[in-house]
């Protein structure tokens, strides 16, 4: 095992910037998730770990040691890829095998004894000699994580390992990946576009958006406090508004959306994103659709519905107010095309304040 360090890790291609001042830190035996759409440096940076990719400046570093430099096949890393890079002439038990080429098995284990004992913690044991095309795309990938912890590496990564899976097949294959990580204690980076995924799977999530890290917490904390409204709005269902203070009172914030007033408490902000604001500043505060309630008694306000979906457990609503689109979750679909729904305050939180709008979110 290891701990992992980025400092001010920068990538560029010619004139694009693929990473910018990249700062991660993460521990000793944690599942750490990248999580971004598609092109936001998050597979670079995994690539750049592992050694792939060499970065354009800035320092990558296991257990304080600078790795700048050191080839991929010397860093004691695992890789999982995303299309399962197994190679079709080889049985099961060859392909994870082959992962031993570099290396030798840990003390005092044979080959063979390894193979055997990496089937059986991904629940293949007994197929060594099927052949990959007689496997399942869940077997299949799970083969590659046996053939990459195989030379029983310090940190394991993984790029979009489910992303050609179903959904289902998907939900069973991360809790065994998440399972086989604890039982090992590896430090472990995972990279998903899938933000379900992401908060299901990980001790901690960095949020990532055209090169940048846009935050780094718990999936508690990347939920319920956006750190900024990129987080706030590819995080899950979310709905954002931009108001006016109009006065600070208390603990409370009174803001003016268009004619209509809402109060929302002064802690509710990012840090100190509530601390020194005034009458006439600008701020952006969201609220999760199952903050949103017609039962609420405070911060009411009309709804237009326009579409409804089923989901089983929910029904998510989509309308609007103003030209603000809104989303719910309903126990049941509404009766009526006009709905009133209102929050608590503490129901809301800040994400951005004091800022042109127009510059930044034209």
């Amino acid at each position: 095992m290891t701990d992992l360090t980025l400092e001010g890790v920068s990538k560029l291609y010619e004139e694009t910037a693929a990473l910018r001042e990249v700062d991660l830190s993460v521990a000793d035996g944690e599942f750490f998730t990248l999580v971004g759409p598609s092109g936001c440096g998050k597979t670079t940076t995994l690539r750049t770990i592992a050694g792939f990719e060499e970065p354009t400046s800035g320092s990558v570093r296991f257990d304080g040691e600078e790795m700048t430099g050191v080839p991929p096949e010397d860093r004691d890393v695992g890789v999982v890829f995303q299309n399962y890079a197994l190679f079709p002439h080889m049985t099961v038990a060859e392909n994870v095998g082959y992962g031993l080429r570099f290396r030798d098995p840990p003390a005092g284990t044979s080959r063979k004894e390894r193979v055997s004992e990496l089937l059986e913690l991904v629940d293949l044991a007994g197929m060594g000699e099927r052949q990959p095309s007689q496997l399942s795309g869940g077997q299949q990938q799970r083969v590659s994580l046996a053939r990459a912890l195989a030379p029983e590496p310090s940190l394991l990564l993984l790029d979009e390992p489910m992303s050609a899976l179903d959904a289902r097949l998907r939900e069973t294959l991360r809790r065994q990946v998440k399972r086989i990580q604890s039982e090992l204690e590896i430090t472990t980076v995972y990279v998903t576009h899938d933000q379900a995924e992401a908060l299901a799977i990980s001790d901690r999530v960095a949020v990532m958006h055209a090169g940048n890290v846009e935050q780094v917490g718990t999936p508690k904390e990347i939920y319920r406090r956006p750190a900024t409204r990129f987080v706030a709005e590819f995080v899950g269902d979310n709905n954002v508004f931009e108001g006016e203070v109009l006065e600070r009172s208390g603990d409370e914030i009174r803001v003016r959306i268009s004619s209509s007033e809402f109060v929302l408490p002064d802690s509710s902000g990012v840090g100190d994103a509530g601390t020194g604001l005034e009458s006439g500043d600008r701020l952006t505060f969201c609220i999760r659709p199952e903050a949103l309630t017609p039962t609420a008694e405070t911060n009411r306000f009309p709804v237009t519905v326009e579409t409804s979906e089923f989901l089983g457990e929910s029904v998510r609503v989509h309308g609007r107010w103003n030209d603000t689109p809104i989303v719910l979750r309903l126990e049941e679909p509404p009766a009526t095309e006009e709905l009133t729904v209102g929050f608590a305050p503490n129901g809301a939180h800040v994400v951005e304040f004091d800022v042109d709008f127009d510059a930044e979110f034209e």
